[in-house]
């Protein structure tokens, strides 16, 4: 039961996967939307110049029709004539085209379905398989259109029929109407009719926009197997993650060879923790060169007394230098009395050595603020 649960898919679709399916072209698309745009674009531009459209197609059709006498000696001048007639007739459409244009385009953005996707263009030729045909016509996305397309020529021939027979008196008026009146009267009847038809797909694009996006993610839906799997390439294989800590312990080794030999004193905490110290001509405060806990505490102290560091052991002071100082970073401000006495030995220490004297006093109970000191492990 366990096998099956992990194999179906029941997870919502990450954004790594919409991402790649976004990669491969594969974007919500309903086709329903993209005719509705075109049709309520077209229906309404007829709507509102419908007039300006036919006093512009009338001179048109007038001026195409009437042959002056230089065209009839000239016969070479039909061509250029045609081609004027043709450029104005295209003049007067451009509203109309530049409209649909953009209403054929827009139904992507509408549905953040928008992408170019190289991969998209190249052919499949596993779709022009007869049996591949087939399933796709006999499966459950084809039942789906079906219904879609039944219940879409349904509501509109029912629309069809409720305007027919609601204009029927208009229409038998026609009859006894002057041939213009009554070509402007059904002109207007014509452009109202398939606007409300237009107007009826509204519904049919209300349930067929959330179907599709719904049916987009369904299709999209990944296994829990699938959800593991991406996050371990998300985050990594173990076995290079591992590999990976283990080149940055070897950087941090090497960093911190070349670390403790420079520093002006090692502080100690004797069981755990180690910080290396330094403070050069230049620097504003005392910086922390290197520090540890444990096995690399130990590290540091052996490479420090291989160059001769001098060592310091102040428990509080290694812990709240360890907890609170950054490597290669000044030294919190709460922290400088007690360095200072730290570093005022170890000149002295220095001193010592090359002129001998009373050997200096280790400093004790050095001033470190209660609050930077962090429990002992």
């Amino acid at each position: 039961m366990a096998e099956e649960s992990d194999l179906e898919k029941t997870e919502e679709p990450t954004g790594r996967r919409l991402e790649q399916a976004r990669e491969k072209g594969q974007v919500p698309h309903s086709r329903e939307l993209g005719t509705f745009l075109v049709l309520i674009v077209s229906a309404s531009t007829l709507w509102m110049m419908g007039g300006w459209f036919m006093e512009r197609s009338l001179d048109i059709t007038r001026r195409a029709f009437t042959v002056e006498s230089q065209y009839m000696h000239e016969p070479a001048l039909m061509l250029p004539r045609l081609g004027e007639l043709s450029w104005d007739a295209l003049v007067v459409m451009s509203p109309l085209f530049g409209l649909l244009m953009v209403a054929a385009i827009l139904p992507p953005f509408l549905l953040n379905a928008w992408v170019f996707s190289p991969t998209a263009l190249v052919p499949d030729f596993n779709r022009l398989n007869p049996l591949s045909g087939l399933g796709r016509m006999f499966s459950w996305n084809s039942l789906m259109e079906l219904g879609k397309a039944v219940l879409k020529a349904s509501l509109v021939g029912g629309v069809a029929v409720f305007l027919i027979w609601g204009a029927r008196d208009e229409i038998f008026g026609l009859l006894g109407e002057p041939v213009e009146t009554g070509m402007a009267h059904a002109g207007r009847m014509v452009a109202f009719s398939f606007l409300m038809l237009v107007m009826t797909l509204a519904l049919v694009v209300a349930a067929d926009v959330p179907f599709q996006l719904w049916q987009y993610h369904n299709k999209l839906k990944m296994t829990k197997e699938e959800v593991k799997q991406e996050m371990k390439e998300m985050m990594g294989d173990p076995h290079v993650k591992g590999r990976i800590r283990s080149l940055q312990a070897q950087a941090a080794r090497k960093r911190m060879k070349q670390a403790v030999p420079q520093a002006d004193v090692i502080v100690n905490n004797p069981t755990h923790y180690s910080d290396a110290l330094a403070y050069k001509a230049g620097m504003q405060a005392p910086k922390v060169l290197a520090k540890g806990v444990g096995e690399i505490a130990l590290k540091i102290r052996e490479i420090g007394a291989a160059h001769a560091v001098p060592t310091l052991e102040a428990p509080p002071l290694a812990r709240a230098l360890y907890k609170h100082a950054d490597l290669e970073k000044e030294i919190p401000s709460g922290l400088y009395n007690a360095v200072a006495e730290v570093l005022a030995y170890i000149y002295q220490l220095a001193q010592w050595r090359q002129l001998g004297g009373a050997y200096p006093v280790p400093p004790r109970n050095l001033p470190v603020p209660p609050e930077l000191v962090p429990e002992a492990v």
